[in-house]
């Protein structure tokens, strides 16, 4: 049982210092959260900020070449987010006015934009009272329940919590809740719910409810000597132009291509226009 007033009462007025929470355009959030994808804050915090001073709209994105987003997005990683919201720029230009929408369906239809960016764009820019599922909220969600939770089932306990009218201080004090306190390694003697979360009761007994969770996300695959360690170095190759194709592994140029990230032409490697 997760009372929502306990958890407010903890953390509304300590939250974490974090630039987009000072922020209300929809564009700036949408922005936020698609970098925060498997990127921890702290490293989003100077990238958010040089990209929005560059692409400051939805339309001054779309009026850029890919290769100008992918050049910005050097050292974030994923770089398939970079193309899919250079991408969603094109749509809001294009079809919105060149501002996001404020509809569920609408925001979902944008590309790369799936249930959680959805929702915290409703969230955090419009201050809808909507629910968002990270994975430190699924993990407070399960481990709380007492059991592994399926998507669906996932964003209807998120849904019911929701307090009136605290859509946005909400899921914001509930991100940091198991940001910093349930935690894969959880802090449960510092946690406002443990004398009501079921995993704690329990004596925090394997399995973890949170492991294998729809959300919770799983540690990464090692970086170093991995393909997305060797796709990040060509991307940044060929961001400071032109390179010949065979300075690099065909396998992993194949797969960038794939992806659009990256084109070949008259035997060379560049960024796309």
């Amino acid at each position: 049982m997760i009372d929502p007033g306990v958890v407010l009462a903890w953390g509304a007025h300590d939250l974490r210092d974090l630039p987009w929470r000072r922020d209300r355009d929809p564009w700036r959030i949408l922005v936020a959260e698609v970098m925060l994808q498997q990127t921890q804050a702290e490293r989003v915090v100077p990238k958010w900020t040089a990209f929005l001073e560059s692409f400051p709209t939805p339309t001054a994105c779309a009026e850029a070449s890919l290769g100008d987003v992918l050049r910005l997005w050097q050292g974030l990683g994923y770089p398939r987010r970079a193309r899919n919201l250079h991408a969603s720029a094109v749509v809001v230009a294009g079809r919105h006015g060149g501002a996001l929408p404020d509809d569920l369906d609408a925001l979902l239809a944008l590309p790369g934009v799936g249930p959680y960016t959805a929702r915290a764009v409703l969230a955090f820019a419009f201050e809808r009272d909507v629910a968002v599922v990270d994975t430190n909220i699924a993990r407070v969600l399960a481990r709380a329940g007492g059991r592994r939770l399926t998507p669906s089932r996932a964003q209807a306990a998120a849904d019911h919590l929701v307090p009136a009218g605290e859509g946005w201080l909400w899921n914001q004090v509930f991100m940091d809740l198991g940001a910093l306190v349930c935690r894969p390694t959880p802090k449960c003697t510092s946690c406002p719910l443990r004398s009501s979360c079921a995993w704690s009761r329990s004596g925090c007994v394997d399995p973890d409810p949170a492991v294998g969770s729809a959300g919770v996300s799983t540690r990464q695959a090692r970086f170093e000597g991995s393909d997305r360690q060797a796709r990040g170095r060509v991307l940044k190759a060929v961001g400071d132009g032109p390179r010949p194709l065979g300075e690099f592994d065909p396998r992993i140029v194949a797969g960038l291509v794939a992806d659009r990230l990256v084109v070949v032409s008259n035997g060379r490697l560049t960024l796309p226009m």
